[in-house]
């Protein structure tokens, strides 16, 4: 079997080599004449698979190691009887890690405490679900809004978006990108929803980029300046507005999700399913591919305010700040395009907050429940 698969994805030949002939190309140079003699296609989010890549093509299994499948035209491969796919929640805990890391340092910044703030979330899917747990588990107030979820599960608890608006001092969007139908997300955040955002206010998106009018919101930010926003996600990715870029509090190369172990995650899942399309039993776990962390544990032995122990420990895994920084640096010195991709094509060894155990002793014991509950291992005495 021939498979051609993004070069950026991680762990390739310990899960795919034992499948087939592998051929690595660039997700954004993948085009027809590389499909020509392939039988399956191992893509991530920046390669647009649609009829026109397909065209011709014997290809009969299509898998996106990512959450997301909106550059996906899964009715083309339906036409086509391609087996297709995704990896849901793969990356997830990595964006959640993202998430918190972002909050505490504008709350550091800014002078303000997250656990006194109400969090509205966008979105109650993989990353929603699991963002409202651990804020909750930390003792921070959430709304949330998912009008098909509310549909489709009554006996919980949804606001509307603009109950959230009004009610919320922090909101984060996490929706998948649908441009047509009831509850369509295309620049869900409009001009309106944007001009109604309270003055302190918090905007964060690491959904999808074009489900924030991009104009609407450097209009606000170059006008009143009064609220704060953090784009992982943006319009027109690589080409991203940079006057935007330079007004937002943090902008990051959508890497929100990129932790070594969502990735791995995710070529263990498409791993899986191409397995099992082939009818080839797969012996592979997750922990033969994941290796042990740098960091493995770290120890506190004195009480520090709450959320400065939980910025100690997030900065000794993930620190969004160097990302912010990255896109500055690559996208001055590079150019938009280019320092975009490069941000995502050389990103650093990242891991999740989960491979640290905290160990706690003395005053610190009093930190459990809240490490635990940003997501760290932890164990005390």
């Amino acid at each position: 079997m021939k498979l051609v698969i993004d070069a950026n994805i991680p762990a390739a030949d310990a899960c795919f080599g034992s499948l087939g002939t592998l051929t690595r190309v660039p997700g954004r140079e993948i085009n027809a004449a590389h499909l020509k003699n392939a039988d399956a296609l191992i893509v991530r989010s920046i390669t647009q698979v649609n009829e026109k890549l397909l065209a011709d093509s014997p290809v009969r299994f299509i898998g996106t190691c990512t959450i997301g499948t909106d550059h996906i035209d899964q009715t083309a491969l339906a036409q086509r009887d391609i087996t297709f796919a995704s990896a849901p929640g793969c990356n997830a805990e990595a964006v959640v890690d993202y998430v918190l890391s972002s909050l505490l340092t504008l709350a550091e910044r800014d002078g303000w405490a997250l656990r006194e703030r109400t969090v509205g979330i966008v979105g109650v899917g993989n990353v929603g679900s699991r963002l409202q747990a651990r804020l909750t588990a930390m003792g921070v107030a959430t709304l949330l809004c998912d009008p098909p979820r509310e549909e489709s599960e009554p006996a919980k608890k949804f606001h509307s978006l603009d109950t959230l608006i009004e009610r919320c001092d922090v909101l984060c969007l996490h929706t998948p990108l649908t441009r047509q139908g009831p509850h369509a997300t295309y620049q869900l955040l409009n001009a309106q929803r944007i001009e109604e955002l309270a003055p302190g206010s918090v905007l964060l998106n690491a959904g999808r980029g074009d489900c924030v009018d991009g104009l609407a919101l450097r209009s606000r930010l170059a006008g009143k300046g009064d609220i704060s926003a953090v784009l992982d996600v943006w319009e027109d990715e690589p080409d991203i507005d940079a006057g935007l870029r330079d007004l937002v509090s943090l902008a990051t190369p959508h890497i929100a999700g990129y932790s070594l172990d969502g990735k791995l995650r995710g070529s263990w899942m498409i791993e899986q399913a191409l397995a099992r399309h082939v009818g080839q039993p797969s012996n592979l776990t997750f922990a033969d591919i994941c290796p042990p962390p740098a960091l493995a544990s770290l120890h506190l032995q004195h009480a520090l305010p709450a959320e400065d122990a939980l910025r100690l420990c997030m900065r000794a895994v993930y620190d969004v700040r160097r990302d912010h920084d990255a896109l500055q640096h690559q996208t001055l010195h590079h150019g938009m395009h280019k320092g975009f991709d490069d941000c995502r094509a050389n990103y650093p060894l990242r891991r999740e907050f989960a491979t640290l155990n905290v160990q706690l002793s003395g005053e610190a014991v009093a930190l459990e429940g809240l490490l635990r509950g940003a997501g760290f291992a932890v164990s005390s005495n």
